[in-house]
């Protein structure tokens, strides 16, 4: 077994801990105002992160693609508009594919 595959597995089974935690928590640590705005935020902000890195980086580099960026943008869009999700993802994809399609990117 390979080192990569190692890690794999270690992740894995820290998502599943990390899952299971969750669902143990005790339910008066849940009542508390200010723990639970943090549990509610905290996904909101690493899935933001995780949207900003893909946008902007290319492996370890920063990247102007505007493609992507056009994708990012007409996904913001149609969130503000309240599309369902499927309409947000083919917003983005179809921008980005146009763009790239017309060379631009």
């Amino acid at each position: 077994m390979t080192g990569a595959w190692i890690a794999v597995l270690v992740t894995a089974a820290g998502c599943c801990a990390l899952k299971l935690a969750g669902l143990t928590v005790p339910e008066r640590l849940l009542r508390n105002a200010q723990l639970r705005r943090f549990a509610e935020l905290v996904p909101v902000a690493l899935l933001a992160a995780l949207v900003a890195v893909q946008a902007g980086a290319k492996g370890s580099s920063l990247v102007f693609d505007p493609a992507r960026l056009a994708g990012l943008a007409a996904a913001v869009l149609a969130l503000m508009l309240r599309a369902p999700f499927l309409v947000v993802i083919l917003a983005a994809a179809g921008t980005a594919a146009g763009l790239r399609l017309a060379g631009i990117g």
